[in-house]
């Protein structure tokens, strides 16, 4: 049963943002900041929970490996933070969006690789390991390229604090994930048995947080519904297409070429809400209206990536060679 709901991710994820839209109290409790735990909010606890999670399947040993990085893992790395970044910008740049809507299609191109992204390589009959890998070295990569690159390229729309996006980066990815390793070797056996339930853990609280973000920029969606849905979507058709024709000139097999456009056309977009959805970062806008849209862009991203990948999924597993 939880294989089959992690594998209808994009299902659950267009019906929990259908839900939002229509009933949004029922996930904006998650991102409004009324709920705080340790007094910290609930929103940062979620996204903390979804990288401890993601650390819980690792082991120091996977780290160890990273440092002989085989070629798939280094192309297909190096495309996630060149690809997408580079087409985030340049979308915004020429489809002139305002500010608030360029700088959150910036942020969440500048994001690592997203845990769903796993599911749909292995439904896309990729190569697994490779994926796991690439989300794994994304992901603490992006601890300092997600705010330099950030920076770098939303640096023309508002000024951008990159040291504060660097501290919750760490507090959010670095911290839970090191932590998880560090539980799965002191505590194997609980790890392990708590293993086939994190992957929909995670899935829920993406869902929720795409949902709570959905819900309270309503007004904002609707207002900005057109460039906002071409914006995102040609983000994600980019990356996907341009992974997998530049895997293909690089060389790789055809499993790989798969998994590498998967991995760069599939951001953590509940990371890259999170971030604009935190107070520090909606500080930097002097337009609390501007402020309000950066979110969007990760939350409707969040949805486009799933189902244009679960579509690819689906046309590649029944043309498997």
């Amino acid at each position: 049963m939880l294989d089959r709901l992690t594998g209808n991710f994009a299902l659950l994820t267009v019906i929990g943002v259908a839900c939002a839209w229509l009933y949004p109290p029922g996930f904006t409790w998650m991102t409004d900041g009324s709920i705080r735990i340790a007094g910290q909010p609930l929103l940062s606890v979620a996204l903390g929970t979804i990288m401890l999670a993601m650390g819980l399947t690792l082991t120091f040993e996977d780290y160890a490996r990273l440092a002989r990085l085989p070629r798939a893992v280094a192309i297909g790395v190096g495309l996630q933070f060149v690809v997408m970044p580079l087409s985030g910008w340049a979308i915004a740049q020429a489809m002139a969006l305002e500010q608030g809507l360029a700088v959150g299609l910036i942020l969440v191109a500048c994001c690592p690789g997203g845990t769903a992204s796993n599911i749909v390589a292995f439904l896309a009959r990729g190569d697994v390991a490779l994926s796991v890998a690439m989300t794994m070295l994304s992901t603490l990569a992006a601890i300092v390229l997600t705010p330099l690159l950030t920076g770098e390229l939303a640096g023309a729309y508002v000024a951008i604090d990159r040291w504060n996006l660097l501290v919750n980066m760490v507090a959010i990815v670095l911290v839970p994930v090191v932590l998880g390793t560090l539980l799965n070797r002191l505590f194997p056996r609980a790890a392990e048995a708590v293993g086939g339930v994190l992957p929909l853990v995670a899935i829920v609280l993406v869902i929720l947080i795409v949902g709570g973000i959905v819900g309270g920029a309503k007004a904002e969606i609707a207002a900005h519904a057109g460039p906002l849905l071409v914006a995102t979507f040609a983000l994600h058709a980019l990356g996907f297409s341009l992974g997998w024709g530049l895997a293909r000139l690089a060389g790789l097999g055809a499993a790989e070429q798969r998994t590498v456009s998967i991995e760069v056309g599939m951001q953590n977009s509940g990371l890259g809400s999170g971030l604009a959805k935190t107070p520090a970062f909606a500080a930097q806008f002097a337009d609390a209206a501007q402020a309000a849209l950066a979110p969007v862009p990760a939350a409707i991203s969040a949805v486009w990536h799933v189902v244009i990948g679960s579509l690819l999924a689906s046309w590649w597993r029944r043309h498997d060679p």
